[in-house]
């Protein structure tokens, strides 16, 4: 239903604003929401590579608040209201299947991201929410004697200084779901902090989080493709160990990626400030050297006659061993019988420490996720309303929250936008 002004006019058409849109249709509210791309949910439909891990099933809200450190004391009034448990049921009751799988990542039984959008999308057309998409918002202003929010937009692509292709819409209620800077492509260009900032926010530094990692060394690209679980990355500072991290790598063209190396990423990046950064594979990280040594020595004797390069597959990837062989300095064609004790020592040590110096991280257009954004001293989140402009609710990656790999970025979109849905 078309009226004069708005009870809530949503700006962004991603997963937080589109849950905040339905939410709010849901209680009885009119709904206007903008979207600048052609399509909604642009940047959801690449998530975990088009199959969408859409939360963690993190059973208890505490722990669920810890996976996001820094920011738990925050978020724990928001989880109460809706968390993992509540995102999982609220896509079960609309007939969207799930599965976990490991490390408590949820899935659509689909592995389609399409299959979360279209949930989202009838769930607005059901409230009656009105949809504008390929608009982009060029201004909001908030009048302070009505209360009211005046949202200026202009046919996407056209020039925003042509008064005639600006329209203006008036709102009740306002809600900034914009995201943050990662994956510009999709439109996520950090505009909606300009906004905030006009109307009274501070803005803590956007940069790119949850990043791959750019690795000097040539051999790196040889390994593209390849997948190595269970796995230790130590990370040394100027020869000083830094931190640890376990779990899963993924070798790329240009260095490693996957969920382990993500979830270190911003803190490689702050080290890469002060010094040479290497960070060292362990392999084996349940195995020390002399087990791992034992190991290698019963290999080579049961296959006495063969040649090391058509051996070492047994412990390692096929694909890792010529990189092992030129890192140690080692001839692979060297029968098995033949290999000295030096050699088979420089083996298994880089098994346990295959060292790769950091280049640096890769920017915006390769992030997961952006930190930065809204400081949350500036929010209050059993509302999602802002503490500095009255019926402004701010959602999503639009806030100064760092969160790791796994599910949970988009679970903070689910429930900051319900809660400010719920909450108008």
């Amino acid at each position: 239903m078309k009226t004069n002004i708005w009870d809530v006019v949503v700006i962004g058409g991603g997963p937080a604003g589109m849950m905040a849109t339905g939410r709010a249709a849901e209680m009885g509210h009119s709904v206007l929401l903008l979207e600048k791309n052609q399509i909604l949910g642009k940047k959801l439909l690449l998530t975990g590579g088009g199959r969408c891990n859409f939360t963690n099933n993190k059973q208890n809200i505490r722990d669920l608040a810890l996976s996001y450190k820094e920011s738990d004391q925050f978020l724990m009034s928001a989880f109460s209201q809706f968390d993992a448990v509540k995102t999982i049921e609220f896509f079960n009751e609309r007939g969207m299947k799930t599965k976990e799988e490991a490390e408590g990542r949820v899935f659509p039984v689909s592995d389609k991201a399409q299959t979360v959008l279209d949930v989202l999308v009838k769930y607005m057309k059901n409230g009656g929410v009105e949809i504008k998409k390929g608009v982009a918002v060029v201004d909001i202003t908030f009048n302070k004697e009505n209360s009211i929010f005046a949202i200026q937009l202009s046919t996407y692509g056209r020039s925003v200084n042509v008064g005639k292709n600006r329209e203006t819409f008036l709102a009740k209620s306002c809600v900034i779901a914009t995201g943050g800077v990662s994956h510009p492509e999709t439109g996520s260009m950090g505009e909606g902090f300009n906004w905030l900032k006009k109307l009274g926010h501070k803005i803590i530094k956007t940069d790119a989080s949850l990043v791959p990692i750019a690795v000097k060394d040539k051999w790196i690209k040889e390994l593209s493709g390849l997948t190595l679980n269970d796995i230790k990355l130590t990370a040394y500072l100027d020869g000083k160990k830094q931190f640890i991290q376990k779990g899963k790598i993924l070798f790329t063209h240009f260095g490693i990626s996957g969920p382990t190396v993500l979830n270190m990423s911003k803190d490689v990046g702050e080290l890469l400030h002060s010094g040479e950064v290497v960070i060292k594979l362990d392999l084996f990280p349940k195995l020390d050297l002399g087990t791992l040594k034992q190991n290698l020595q019963k290999i080579l004797v049961a296959e006495s006659n063969k040649k090391l390069k058509n051996t070492l597959n047994a412990l390692i990837p096929l694909t890792l061993v010529p990189v092992m062989l030129k890192l140690a300095g080692i001839d692979g064609e060297t029968a098995n019988h033949s290999v000295s004790h030096e050699d088979r020592t420089k083996l298994v040590k880089y098994m346990k420490e295959i060292p790769m110096r950091i280049e640096g991280l890769l920017g915006a257009d390769k992030a997961i996720v952006s930190s930065g954004g809204v400081p949350l001293e500036e929010v209050n989140f059993k509302t999602m309303q802002s503490r500095i402009v009255p019926q402004l609710f701010i959602v999503g990656d639009a806030l100064n929250i760092n969160r790791p790999s796994g599910g949970y970025s988009l679970q903070l979109c689910w429930t900051t936008g319900f809660v400010a849905g719920n909450n108008m």
